[in-house]
């Protein structure tokens, strides 16, 4: 090889050196995600707009809605939502896919379920939701991290 290319690999070499080196300091491990999120969680309970439910689930009520009915697990919902990690890095949106969309309440993470059991239609709530109502041990894509709370913006448009 001649000088040049030998350059360029121990370039090419340390910034992948680097790189590798900044993710795996910069990872959190689940242990850390899971005393993150409770630390937030208990915090965020000491504000007098939000409320905790037995599971741990908690809301803010944006909006109450207009609606008459709350929807049953086994409804379909149509909503609109926004979901972060609790450092407020958006991992997920209906209004960046282009709109609501429709789903069976009962096919979502559990703090869903309960959730969305709670508004009527029209209600904005955003939820907190414990690692364990979440994507749990396991975490859920490069975004969501084993043991990471959440929260989430969800607008109740229709019950089905």
């Amino acid at each position: 090889m001649n000088k040049i290319q030998v350059q360029v690999i121990s370039v090419i070499t340390a910034l992948l050196i680097g790189f590798t080196m900044f993710s795996m300091a910069n990872a959190t491990s689940p242990e850390e995600n899971k005393a993150q999120g409770s630390a937030f969680l208990a915090d965020n309970a000491k504000k007098p707009n939000v409320t905790t439910t037995a599971s741990g689930l908690q809301y803010q009520i944006l909006a109450p809605g207009t609606g008459s009915k709350s929807p049953t697990a086994t409804d379909n919902v149509t909503v609109h939502y926004k979901g972060t990690t609790i450092d407020g890095k958006e991992f997920d949106s209906s209004y960046s896919h282009g709109g609501p969309v429709t789903f069976p309440l009962n096919r979502v993470i559990p703090g869903w379920t309960e959730g969305v059991q709670l508004m009527k239609e029209g209600a904005k709530y955003r939820f907190f939701i414990p690692s364990e109502l979440a994507y749990g041990e396991q975490g859920a894509g490069d975004m969501i991290g084993p043991n990471a709370a959440l929260v989430f913006d969800v607008e109740l448009i229709k019950i089905q």
